[in-house]
């Protein structure tokens, strides 16, 4: 009997858990039947440890920076001893290479005492890699350098840009002359070159990048090829052909087709890599609502790619305004100023600038370094402002755009104010005031006879 009493009360007293459960099932029940969800006790985060300050790295370290001291030194000292006692040959240029080479390897030796092949490798190469631009950058400014004060003497007299030399010799002072004649003929020469390329090159460019398939690799291939042509080439390839063949005269026309043989390369391959870079999202979603393929390339990828092409076009507008050879073999030669580019030889500052430095007389060779001055400074005012351009995105052009339709809408306050004001005015002058005083006169009477055929009706 009292096992069966345990037993039995063993199964009529459940445990406490069991109750529990049973307590919540319907609470639970009630929530899933009001869309709720039970609520997930918030989990215990650990405190946060006392952080330490960031440090900040600097790029360059001081162990590098002496490394770098004692290699230039060691350099220094290793290629004066060879050239004092050793070396068989001087002059500046083995002094610099010897030093160049010696800095290297001094400078890998040190860099073996605390590092391992791998790094050894890496700062070498870091090091050839700045040589070679530092290099670059001093022979651009030596150039630079070299021709403005080589052309200084001739730069401040204004008739080097107002004149032309068709009343002035060799043997003349700087006063007379200049390359007024050069100035026009490169600028009508570019004009109609870029009136060439422009066009073909934006096409070629929309072909390669909108129609894929074996002809498009084919023309890339040649176009490729073509940026690597001589110039020469291209000079000769107009003069035999439009000179010789066809009988044209040596003209601006000429010297402007050989310029935009040179330029299109450039501005296909510029243009072709602008139109690459258009997200082809703006395509599908053009193509989606309906549009054709020429309607989403003139309206959508065009107008997207308009800052990449601006640049495009100036860069190879900068290839073709220092062409010398073709110009030399299509244009001919005048000391006189000429506007018609298709009658008559037209000069561009390339080819004026190689006549002058023929001359053995000082001005004449002043006059030429002036030239180059005038022309390198068109050259760098092209890049700079494809450099703008380029810099230009969307935010910028939304920017300026919100600007110029808030200077609109205040002018157009501006100028409804303006207006009302003036009608005020004229309305409160006295001369206004008959009229007023007939027009007050008139208006019942013209009220009158309303009221009369309302009747009549």
């Amino acid at each position: 009997m009292a096992d069966a009493t345990l037993t039995t009360t063993a199964v009529i007293d459940p445990p406490e858990e069991l109750e529990t459960d049973a307590a919540e099932a319907p609470a639970e029940a009630e929530a899933d039947a009001l869309g709720e969800q039970p609520t997930a006790a918030p989990e215990a985060r650990p405190a946060p440890a006392d952080e330490e300050p960031r440090r900040l790295l600097h790029p360059i370290r001081v162990g590098d920076l002496l490394t770098v001291t004692g290699a230039i030194a060691a350099a220094l000292c290793a290629t004066t001893l060879i050239f004092t006692t050793l070396a068989p040959f001087g002059g500046f240029y083995g002094f610099v290479a010897i030093a160049i080479i010696s800095f290297l390897l001094f400078y890998a030796v040190l860099t073996w005492v605390d590092g391992d092949l791998e790094t050894v490798l890496d700062r070498v190469l870091e090091a050839v890699v700045y040589i070679l631009a530092c290099g670059v950058v001093i022979v651009l400014i030596f150039v630079v350098t070299f021709t403005v004060i080589r052309g200084a003497e001739a730069l401040p007299h204004l008739n080097l840009y107002l004149e032309d030399m068709s009343s002035t010799g060799p043997l003349d002072p700087l006063t007379m002359g200049g390359v007024q004649h050069a100035i026009v003929g490169t600028l009508i020469q570019i004009g109609i070159a870029l009136a060439i390329t422009v066009p073909l090159g934006l096409v070629t460019a929309v072909f390669l990048t909108e129609i894929p398939g074996p002809f498009a690799r084919f023309v890339r291939t040649i176009v490729e090829a073509m940026t690597a042509l001589p110039s020469i080439v291209a000079g000769l390839f107009v003069y035999a052909t439009f000179i010789l063949i066809l009988g044209m005269d040596k003209s601006g026309m000429a010297a402007s087709i050989a310029i935009s043989i040179m330029m299109l390369p450039i501005m296909i391959r510029s243009s072709d890599v602008v139109l690459r870079l258009v997200p082809s999202t703006l395509k599908e979603a053009s193509i989606g609502l309906g549009a054709t393929q020429w309607q989403t390339v003139s309206r959508v990828v065009l107008p997207t790619a308009r800052s990449g092409l601006t640049t495009s076009i100036i860069l190879a507008t900068a290839r073709g305004i220092g062409e010398t050879s073709p110009v030399l073999l299509t244009s001919g030669f005048t000391a006189s100023l000429n506007l018609n580019p298709m009658n008559g030889p037209m000069v561009s500052l390339p080819l004026a600038i190689f006549e002058f430095v023929k001359s053995p007389e000082p001005a004449m060779i002043a006059r030429g370094f002036g030239t180059a001055v005038v022309l390198l400074a068109l050259v760098v005012l092209l890049f700079v402002i494809a450099r703008i351009i380029g810099r230009q995105d969307v935010k910028s052009r939304a920017r300026r755009q919100e600007s110029r339709e808030r200077f609109l809408r205040g002018a157009s306050r501006g100028w409804s104010a303006l207006t009302t004001r003036r009608e005020r005015r004229a309305a409160q002058s006295p001369a206004a005031a008959p009229r007023t005083a007939r027009a007050r006169h008139a208006a019942p009477a013209a009220r009158g006879d309303v009221d009369q055929d309302r009747r009549a009706q």
